[in-house]
């Protein structure tokens, strides 16, 4: 089970809810699948980073497989996503912040984990935007899409300063609760800024945006669980 304070074990559980939902809708827009393929893909976007992380940090088993509730949330998400696909298009937004509240604390405890096991900064760094986006790129290549995070707003840059936050205040030896916190509310922040008025991040000069088979087809799960 998750030795993470109740608070920050609260957010991941709510993260691997929405990340399963949010997966399993991208596959329900994106391809035609039945409900064994939805409901795998989106767990494979809810617990696929987190698994990469344990993978390379040499926690094995990974937390997934240790702690049954993340497999229950993950599964439940996206079976809910098959059912009631047509009428969660309704509720996008409250779907998108529960994403954002997920890909922040995904980030923060990615790098801490990272961190934990004895990497130096950049590694720690690079873990904690893998374990924040590492599920979502999978889900996307397997349904033959460019993953979300290379072509839409602002997803990889919060993860990446949730998961500086959390390096720095670990270097210092001020991490605790209050900063781990402090590290989600930037990521979160910045997140949903970048879905309120459409940032993006630089381009190269004179080159149009990538667009995808399904730019819309998803408020934005790029993620894998904490």
């Amino acid at each position: 089970m998750s030795t993470e304070p109740p608070l920050l074990l609260a957010l991941d559980l709510t993260g691997t809810f929405a990340f399963g939902l949010n997966g399993a809708l991208t596959a329900v827009r994106a391809a035609r699948l039945d409900v064994v393929g939805v409901v795998s893909l989106g767990m494979i976007t809810a617990l696929g980073g987190g698994v990469i992380r344990d993978v390379l940090i040499g926690a094995i088993p990974p937390a997934t497989f240790v702690d049954w509730r993340y497999f229950a949330l993950a599964a439940g998400g996206g079976l809910i996503a098959f059912v009631f696909s047509r009428r969660l298009d309704r509720l996008d937004m409250p779907i998108t912040v529960m994403d954002a509240v997920g890909l922040s604390t995904f980030a923060v405890i990615g790098a801490s984990k990272a961190l934990t096991a004895g990497l130096n900064i950049a590694p720690a760094l690079l873990l904690g935007v893998v374990t924040a986006v590492g599920g979502g790129t999978i889900r996307d290549a397997l349904v033959l899409q460019i993953p979300t995070v290379l072509r839409s707003d602002l997803y990889a840059i919060p993860a990446l300063v949730a998961a500086g936050i959390t390096v720095a205040t670990v270097e210092t030896g001020s991490y605790g609760l209050p900063s781990a916190l402090g590290a989600v509310a930037a990521c979160f922040i910045i997140r949903m800024l970048g879905v309120r008025y459409g940032l993006q991040a630089p381009r190269p000069p004179g080159k149009r945006s990538v667009s995808g088979p399904s730019d819309d087809a998803s408020p934005g799960p790029d993620s894998g669980r904490g």
